[in-house]
């Protein structure tokens, strides 16, 4: 039985698409995962911390200089929220 080129080529492209969505569905089901968003959110508060105190080597100073603002600007409004429940 002689097999058409034709249909060998249209299996050919089914496969590697069939391989290329199941690739796809991986990849979001992995980014959609909460753990790995929990991770991702953790990774990052570490990365922002270590970049306002300079304990990482590698940090940029532009990162660095960020970072002190967000960690500035979020312990002013912890302090706002404190003194306000102070005088309530």
């Amino acid at each position: 039985m002689t097999t058409d080129p034709k249909l060998t080529e249209i299996e050919a492209q089914l496969a590697a698409t069939r391989a290329e969505l199941a690739a796809t569905v991986d990849e979001l089901s992995t980014r959609l995962d909460p753990r790995t968003q929990v991770n991702n959110v953790v990774d990052a508060g570490k990365r922002l911390w270590r970049d306002a105190l300079g304990t990482d080597p590698t940090a940029d100073p532009t990162n660095r200089n960020k970072a002190r603002a967000i960690v500035g600007g979020a312990a002013a409004v912890l302090a706002l929220l404190v003194t306000g429940a102070i005088r309530k």
